[in-house]
């Protein structure tokens, strides 16, 4: 039991540590079909890029994948809790 909430833990600190490096990465994939264009030169939501300005539905999707990626490390973490309780016979 303790060995799942220590990993539960762990895994739950790295997705964490990770949501801001995907944020950016999402967002310099967005900006960056337009380099040239754009006046902070692919970073920040200012960007002046094709894909945020002409596809509505594509930017808006793509803006939406931190939050699934911390909804699913939320997953994991209720997971592994829901788990480690279930095997002590608490739940």
């Amino acid at each position: 039991m303790i060995a799942n909430l220590i990993g539960g833990f762990v895994s739950i600190i790295i997705g964490t540590s990770l949501i801001a490096p995907v944020s950016v990465q999402v967002n310099t994939v967005g900006c960056s079909s337009n380099l040239s264009r754009s006046p902070t030169g692919g970073a920040g939501f200012g960007c002046d890029s094709v894909l945020h300005n002409v596809t509505s539905w594509g930017a808006t999707v793509l803006r939406m994948v931190p939050g699934f990626f911390a909804l699913s490390i939320l997953g994991i973490g209720i997971a592994i809790t829901y788990t480690s309780l279930r095997q002590a016979g608490i739940v």
